[in-house]
């Protein structure tokens, strides 16, 4: 057993279906396997518990009630005051909640919906065994209207995506682990990102070894955010860093602010990794024609997204493009406008909406929100672990957007879904702070952890 986040490698993620064969086929060969996961529940409640009241368990009707009972027996065996209910004890010293579990499939049932508002007002913390009730496994939403807030989720044999995507970070609090000692036996439905190794740079390379990147956007009013992400691209390694601000006069510089950064158009840098769309309203929907059908490799960020939602013809000329060549980083909104639905609709299963925006533009996709989600055509998909609420904050996309160019400039044989995986999750990682990060504040960090 141990605790998952932060990684320190990928690991594997499988949804409902494939959990529910895996555990089929162990306890053919490990009957016992209930009994490991209560022993595993046991001795993660006696580290956890505060106090000296009893431990409140509340269990459910199927394995995950079976998991709760065991877990009383061997706590009860420790010595430890046990309260096997679905109402609560006085003055609790820790809730397992193990009403409901992989199965789930519906929202909860009234009396379950008493039990678990019971847990959040009991003030004891809650241990929900391998995800907190209500909680869907494959998509990280509520089953219903409620599902549990736990402050640790143990998660047994399998990792389930719906803990790292979605509204699952805030329901599960921190997540531990026990595969039980069971090594699955089938492909993963999905990846959970552990750290990339950064560029490789050779000790006889020079500016011209790591690419080019072309930003264009910044129309007027809105320039801060191209020169956010070009400053990004800088700060990653690109060996030269080209900005066509929309709304700059000719004799401007780019950035008076960092004087690496260069003035620059299509025609001046055809083969450069293009940042196209950070804050380029409306000036961007003409420009997109001929950066499509040039720059080998792009990133479409922000205002680009908007005008390919808005344009059939440009979404024929995104999905033209050879694959892994084009990356897509739309926040739900934009991904919601980009598929023509609702933005509720799209969250409430974001790892189908990350792959149906992949096979619909031929393009690796970075669903961005709690639990980033990275899909591209041919490629398992990917969650990211890493980030926090410090990144919600003006600007921190455009960073991402740029330090994804700065990546694949450095890096020009890699897949779009490469790029995507090592630039998402560095970019958590480095918003892994208290409070609020601003986005200058968020270049400096990621170029500090390279």
């Amino acid at each position: 057993m141990r605790a998952l986040l932060p990684t320190t490698a990928s690991l594997p993620l499988f949804n409902v279906a494939a959990s529910r064969r895996i555990e089929a086929r162990a306890l053919v060969h490990s009957p016992d396997l209930m009994e490991r996961a209560g022993l595993a529940v046991a001795k993660l409640a006696l580290a956890l518990r505060q106090g000296q009241g009893p431990v409140w368990i509340a269990c459910g009707p199927g394995n995950n009630g079976g998991d709760g009972l065991v877990a009383a027996r061997r706590l009860a065996e420790a010595g430890v005051p046990v309260h096997v209910s679905h109402e609560a004890p006085a003055c609790p010293s820790l809730v397992i909640d193990a009403l409901l579990g992989l199965g789930l499939n519906r929202g909860p049932s009234a009396e379950m919906l008493v039990t678990m508002a019971a847990m959040a007002a009991c003030g004891a913390p809650i241990l929900a065994v391998d995800l907190p009730s209500g909680l869907l496994a494959d998509t990280g939403q509520a089953a219903g209207d409620h599902a549990v807030h736990a402050d640790h989720t143990l998660t047994l044999l399998t990792l389930k995506p719906g803990l790292f995507t979605g509204e699952g970070r805030a329901h599960g609090g921190r997540i531990w682990f026990d595969d039980l000692g069971i090594a699955p036996d089938e492909p993963p439905t999905a990846d959970l990102l552990g750290p990339g190794a950064p560029p490789h740079r050779s000790p006889t390379s020079h500016k011209g070894s790591h690419g080019q990147a072309l930003v264009v956007g910044g129309a007027p009013g809105m320039q801060g955010a191209a020169r956010l992400a070009a400053r990004a691209a800088l700060a990653c390694g690109a060996g030269r860093v080209y900005v066509d601000l929309l709304g700059l006069d000719a004799g401007e510089v780019a950035d008076a602010g960092r004087p690496e950064l260069m003035r620059g158009r299509l025609a001046d840098v055809p083969q450069a990794v293009g940042v196209i769309g950070c804050g380029a309203g409306n000036a961007i929907t003409p420009a997109l024609p001929a950066l499509l059908r040039t720059l080998p490799r792009l990133v479409l960020d922000a205002d680009a997204l908007n005008a390919v939602a808005a344009d059939a013809a440009l979404q024929a000329l995104v999905s033209a493009r050879p694959a892994g060549t084009t990356l897509m980083t739309p926040h739900p909104l934009e991904a919601a406008r980009l598929l023509g639905r609702d933005t509720a609709t799209l969250q409430a299963d974001r790892l189908a909406a990350a792959n149906a925006l992949a096979t619909r533009f031929n393009a690796s996709i970075v669903l961005k929100g709690s639990g980033s989600v990275v899909a591209s055509p041919g490629e398992r998909p990917a969650i990211c672990a890493s980030g926090g609420p410090a990144l919600a904050t003006a600007g921190s996309g455009d960073v991402l957007a740029g330090w994804l160019g700065g990546l694949w400039a450095q890096q020009p044989t890699l897949s779009a879904h490469a790029v995507a995986c090592a630039g998402v999750d560095a970019h958590g990682r480095a918003g892994e702070v208290d409070g609020v990060l601003r986005a200058g504040d968020l270049i400096d960090r990621l170029a500090a952890q390279r």
